[in-house]
């Protein structure tokens, strides 16, 4: 096909429409939160060519392409693989703590509980979708599923592997922890929320270019990638095929500057923009299973004083200094000091428990600088460097920009 060429635009006429987009329906990753910190500026480039032949379009109007989708209805398949070079989330739990993976009160059906096991792995998840109030997301497991169904006021979880059922009512009562009655946020879901959260915001750090053409679940799609002008951030690109029929983004892949495999692939393999079938979102306990309702686990968490707890831990949280925010787009880095200026505990001295500890040295790497020294815990995306004074020093940047942003802030 002929290249496509992207057009500039500045970030006023960018947030424009994105500010016209409708409001987002689906689940929402936590692994890109850095990349909505970012801004975009659409810059002038050639796209690379491909298949299939598409006209031309340049990347503000695919960008807008985007804004105006307003697909409420579809079902399919999507896989998820996600990277951050950490051990599995959900095995980390339970070695450190046996109960954690049963979800709040015990209930190994929570949402809270199961959907933190899409942030590590490769994963295949069945989606329906039939406007705000029906959505269904099936996690397929080896010889098990588990089901979160939403159907009007009803939000129903399923293990099968447990044989376990988590029950909520979406009218705004609020559930243990003190959250609404809804699908947690955070946790990986469609391409579209990934692009919606990649889209957040304009400005002139990141360019925005046309990336030639893709087939998507058999579907003609174009490529958007977005890019940091600026060095020092481990995200490399974010890729984005949207469908070149509805605008909606089929596929979101974040790689990192460091090279390798992707740090987030999330992508149908399937999809139907038909009305998905009523029975999708119908669902009854089966025989037999054990029924946990949200207000049950919310009485036991305060029988138990987890709910003083939590009260007490936030009222920690509020012993930090503040939030301090150093430099900008994609190199912006949060400087955090604890409450007590207290560091690393020293190795050996019994304050975490061994496991914790072989974890925190397999991640930790000493470094020293004008602000003193400290240790680096390092995954393939986001970063944090612990000082021995008791600062905290966060972003989706390298090492050597986290230790420079400490300088900076010393």
């Amino acid at each position: 096909m002929a290249p496509n060429d992207s057009a500039e635009t500045n970030g006023e006429a960018t947030g424009t429409v994105v500010g016209r987009r409708k409001a987002a329906r689906y689940i929402v990753p936590f692994a890109v939160a850095g990349v909505a910190a970012a801004t975009i500026g659409l810059v002038p480039a050639l796209a690379d060519s491909g298949d299939p032949q598409l006209p031309d379009i340049t990347a503000q109007e695919l960008v807008e392409k985007i804004a105006a989708s307003d697909e409420e209805q579809l079902s399919g398949t999507v896989k998820v693989s996600t990277d951050l070079g950490i051990p599995s989330l959900g095995g980390l739990a339970g070695s450190f703590a046996p109960d954690a993976g049963a979800g709040a009160g015990g209930s190994s059906a929570s949402p809270d509980a199961k959907l933190m096991e899409l942030a590590s792995g490769t994963h295949t998840l069945r989606v329906a979708v039939d406007g705000p109030d029906k959505q269904r997301l099936s996690i397929l497991g080896e010889g098990s599923e588990y089901s979160l169904v939403h159907n009007g006021d009803d939000i129903w979880g399923y293990d099968s592997e447990s044989n376990e059922v988590y029950h909520a009512e979406s009218d705004g009562n609020e559930r243990a922890g003190g959250k609404a009655d809804k699908a947690p946020e955070g946790v990986p879901g469609t391409p579209k929320e990934l692009a919606e959260k990649a889209l957040a915001a304009a400005g002139d750090t990141t360019s925005v270019t046309v990336g030639g053409t893709a087939q998507v679940a058999g579907r003609d799609a174009y490529k958007l990638v977005i890019k940091p002008k600026q060095s020092g951030s481990t995200i490399g690109s974010v890729t984005v095929a949207v469908d070149a029929s509805t605008g909606v983004p089929l596929k979101f892949t974040l790689a990192p500057s460091s090279g390798g495999k992707a740090v987030v692939d999330a992508g149908f393999t399937d999809v139907d923009f038909a009305k998905p079938d009523a029975s999708s979102f119908s669902f009854t306990p089966p025989k037999g299973a054990k029924v946990t309702e949200a207000d049950e686990l919310k009485a036991e968490a305060e029988k138990d004083g987890a709910a003083d707890k939590a009260e007490k831990d936030l009222t920690a949280l509020e012993d930090f200094k503040g939030l301090d925010v150093i430099g900008e787009g994609w190199n912006t880095v949060a400087e955090i000091e604890v409450p007590g200026g207290a560091g690393l505990p020293a190795q050996g001295s019994g304050d975490v428990p061994a496991q914790a500890q072989q974890f925190l040295d397999a991640l930790g790497d000493k470094v020293t600088g004008d602000f003193g020294s400290g240790t680096v815990f390092e995954t393939r995306l986001v970063n944090a460097l612990l000082t021995d004074d008791g600062k905290v020093y966060v972003g989706a940047v390298t090492k050597d920009a986290l230790v420079k942003a400490a300088d900076t802030a010393k």
